[in-house]
């Protein structure tokens, strides 16, 4: 018994051991996995989790950058960005606001649900008086957010300072705000085709804000919210944003308004459908104005309709009739086949092509090309346009950049409809000479016209003359395309044949007041939808011309769709051309190259002279004084206003029309009409004017008119 009591003792210390060293081994192999694991933590997934605790404890917010300006080429602004507040919402912080960790063990879940619906219920009913909104569908949407625990919604974007302080003050929960920039336009629809408009992503949606917009935009920021363990804000930190590029454009400010406010004139007085008009620079290409009508406010873009948003300047296609006379002419003259004062049978107006019999507006017999060109003689085109043959005419319509894009640095714009060769049938070369079964923009027919005004140079058409940094660092100029497409002789010639289309053709309302003109008019029927034929009702006016002959500043293309009424190019299109050129060219310090008129020397030089007898002016007197007695009696009725007011007896009453803000022709032409004299002083526009608009005049009454320059 001793002897096993004592075998056993000597068992015992070897399985203590055994034990000891097992749990000693499971220590360190514990020990070994958590270290293991540390590591593993703290250098494999370290990035993603410390991404993960800021993401717990860190709300971040993009800022939106600062947009760069547009400005003009002399600097103005057109476009800006101001600093607006954005009222934005953390739903998963209802119920951290609605009760603290520390009470919310001593709530039971339906109190804490009613704190979270209170202070839900409060926060709607504040943001729905103060912004306009349904208390209903803000409940709605904050529910949804807290049991989903968003941690971001937007409630309102871009409010006026007043309402950002108001919301402040107010304190409310889980409402927090953020400064924006909102893209603002302080000349209201000024250029608003060329300028586009931004939503409320930032994004540019349109015009120079669209082609443009990854260089504007700049860079975002970022707003970081420090958050404690009950879901509090208690720090924040802000990484600021990169302001964007500017863009400097090749418009003036005043002539693209002068522009506008033309065109707007004539559209409505024409009754149009539409209108557009564009000045160039031939010696640069650069694009002074472009101006549509139809258009829209990009600050309130959705009070217009979607259709005036369309630029038609470079998305409508039309016909350009007469205008495109000119490719057959230069082609003509610069292959050597015709001269300006060579002799050419238009056929008593009549020409067969291809079995297809096509017309003059008049007949003419022999006339010199130069003739032709200033009575839009269809037959000497044609004629000219057979001489030169299809694949040369072709050519020449490229060259001139018909059928392709000018490139020019907007959305939307079309390359226009010019059929290769192959696809003409036999008549098509009589229709294409004179402008038909051919497609253009407006930008396309001023860049052809800028060709001839520059010496046979045609320079591409541009819209950005410039990009700068936010600090004014330049780092884009404008290097457009130069293209020899006629020599300059060929070129010259042609700008003399045009000038007499404005002083003996068609364009004589294109005639400007100091300054020499050239320029061609185009009237096109329109295709029938319904017929696909064309249209006896429907026509597109149109005027392209330059200005001073010899050294043209300024290339003006103006193209009315749809007028009701007078429908000719010369009627409609001109006289626009008329009064951009007067207003634009002095302020663009061009130089007159004619003498200026007053406005009765306007009216001796249109009034016909003639010897008067003296039996003659007896009848005269005797007419005179019988036109005085019948005239009706206006009998002075008091004022209402500070304006008399008068009673007139008859309609037969001669009235003094209101010439305030006339120019120089438009008074003469009135004038002349009303049989009246007429004492000026100033140049311009009419300001003043003596008698007033409305009061009775008489044959040979004098007339006191006072001009100025509008600055």
């Amino acid at each position: 018994m001793l002897a096993r009591a004592a075998a056993q003792n000597r068992i015992r210390p070897d399985a203590s051991l055994r034990r000891v060293l097992f749990v000693a081994a499971f220590i360190v192999l514990w020990m070994f996995a958590i270290g293991v694991r540390l590591v593993y933590l703290q250098v494999s997934r370290h990035s993603s989790l410390t991404e993960r605790a800021r993401q717990q404890q860190q709300d971040a917010i993009e800022t939106s950058p600062q947009r760069g300006q547009l400005l003009d080429r002399n600097g103005r602004e057109l476009a800006r960005s101001l600093a607006t507040d954005s009222i934005f919402v953390a739903p998963d912080e209802f119920n951290a606001k609605a009760v603290s960790k520390s009470r919310a063990k001593a709530l039971d879940a339906a109190a804490q649900e009613s704190q979270t619906a209170a202070a839900i219920d409060c926060t709607a009913d504040a943001l729905a008086s103060v912004l306009g909104k349904n208390k209903a569908d803000l409940v709605k949407q904050f529910r949804e957010g807290a049991a989903k625990n968003q941690r971001f919604v937007w409630i309102a974007r871009r409010l006026s300072p007043e309402l950002g302080r108001l919301l402040q003050a107010l304190k409310l929960p889980a409402v927090h705000i953020q400064q924006e920039p909102k893209r603002y336009y302080p000349n209201g629809s000024l250029a608003a085709h060329l300028l586009g408009f931004v939503g409320l992503d930032n994004v540019g949606l349109g015009g120079v804000e669209q082609i443009y917009n990854e260089k504007i935009t700049g860079e975002p920021g970022k707003l970081f919210l420090e958050k404690d363990s009950e879901g509090k804000a208690y720090e924040g930190f802000e990484i600021p944003s990169n302001p964007g590029q500017t863009i400097v454009l090749t418009i003036d400010q005043s002539v693209q308004f002068r522009t506008e406010q033309a065109l707007a004139s004539a559209v409505e007085k024409a009754r149009a459908k539409s209108g557009s008009a564009i000045v160039l620079d031939p010696r640069t290409g650069e694009i002074l104005a472009m101006a549509t009508v139809p258009t829209f406010d990009p600050n309130n873009v959705g009070a217009s309709p979607a259709i005036s948003r369309s630029n038609w300047a470079l998305q409508n296609i039309y016909e350009p009739g007469s205008t495109f006379k000119i490719v057959a002419f230069s082609a003509a003259i610069e292959k050597g086949l015709a001269k300006p004062d060579d002799k050419i049978d238009c056929q008593m107006g009549s020409i067969t092509i291809a079995k297809r019999v096509i017309r003059d507006h008049t007949a003419f017999g022999t006339l010199t090309l130069t003739e032709a060109l200033e009575k839009s003689s269809n037959v000497a085109a044609i004629k000219l346009g057979l001489r030169v043959g299809d694949q040369s005419m072709y050519d020449y319509m490229k060259s001139f950049g018909f059928g392709s894009k000018t490139g020019v640095e907007l959305p939307g714009e079309t390359a226009g409809l010019v059929r290769p060769v192959n696809r003409w049938q036999a008549s098509s070369i009589g229709s294409i000479a004179i402008g038909q079964e051919v497609g253009v923009t407006p930008l396309q027919m001023a860049g052809a016209f800028a060709t001839l005004a520059n010496n046979g140079v045609r320079v591409s058409p541009h819209l950005v003359r410039e990009i700068q940094t936010s600090s004014g660092m330049s780092v884009y100029r404008a290097n457009p395309e130069h293209r020899t497409v006629v020599s300059e002789k060929t070129a010259t010639a042609l700008r003399g044949m045009l000038e007499g289309v404005t002083l003996n053709g068609t364009a004589k309302q294109a005639q400007l007041d100091g300054y020499s003109a050239a320029g061609k008019t185009g009237t096109a029927q329109k295709i029938d939808p319904k017929t696909k034929t064309y249209s006896h009702t429907k026509h597109v006016a149109s005027f392209v011309g330059f200005a001073p002959v010899n050294n043209p500043a300024v290339v003006i293309v103006v193209v009315i769709d749809e007028p009701s009424g007078a429908y000719h190019g010369g009627d409609v299109a001109a006289p626009i051309f008329r009064d951009i050129a007067e207003q634009i060219l002095p302020d663009l310090g061009v130089m007159p190259d004619t003498d200026f008129k007053s406005p009765a020397e306007l009216i001796a030089q249109n009034t016909p002279q003639k010897v008067v007898t003296v039996a003659e002016r007896d009848d005269q007197d005797r007419t005179a004084q019988a036109r005085e007695e019948s005239l009706p009696k206006v009998a002075n009725r008091g004022q209402r206003g500070g304006e008399v007011v008068y009673a007139v007896a008859s309609s037969r009453a001669m009235l003094m029309p209101d010439l305030q803000g006339k120019s120089v022709r438009d008074v003469a032409r009135a004038c002349t009409q009303l049989g009246l004299q007429v004492e000026t002083r100033g140049e311009g526009r009419v300001t003043r004017q003596n008698p007033a608009p409305g009061m009775e005049v008489q044959p040979g009454q004098t007339v006191y008119l006072e001009f100025a320059r509008s600055n």
